[in-house]
């Protein structure tokens, strides 16, 4: 029994990690630019670029939530959530113009679809606290 908790832990911490990572990234990253050259550049768009790593943090997540019966629902949504904005932002990119530069990045459509795929960033920060809320449940003495 001792063994399967540990592993749970595990799984749990290893996908909370992964969730984080690339939402604060770009912050981290922000820093160092800005005290390095002192110029202030944020990469909003990191978090879709490194969905994969949310991907895979995710599976670890919904695995260890689904085990210990625990926030497996914040889990579950939060990445549904994050997906379907990720891919309606990035598909009204695509019929918009913005993806491949018909259209300027400016105006109602750039707004519109940066807004959406910030929104996504935001649904990945909710599963990220789903698996911190997750990890310490899974601490919690009986």
């Amino acid at each position: 029994m001792e063994r399967k908790v540990v592993a749970i832990r595990v799984l749990a911490i290893t996908g909370t990690v992964l969730v984080w990572l690339p939402i604060l990234a770009p912050f981290v990253l922000s820093a160092i630019l800005y005290i390095q050259s002192g110029r202030f550049l944020f990469d909003f768009l990191m978090p879709a670029e490194l969905f994969p790593v949310i991907a895979i943090g995710w599976v670890l997540l919904i695995l260890a939530a689904l085990v210990s019966r625990s926030k497996w629902l914040l889990i579950g949504w939060g990445f549904i959530i994050a997906v379907a904005l990720l891919v309606g932002g990035q598909a009204l990119a695509v019929v918009t113009g913005l993806a491949d530069g018909r259209i300027d990045a400016t105006g109602v459509w750039f707004i519109l679809v940066s807004g959406i795929i910030i929104g996504s960033a935001l649904a990945v920060v909710a599963l990220g606290i789903g698996g911190v809320l997750l990890v310490r449940n899974l601490f919690r003495k009986p």
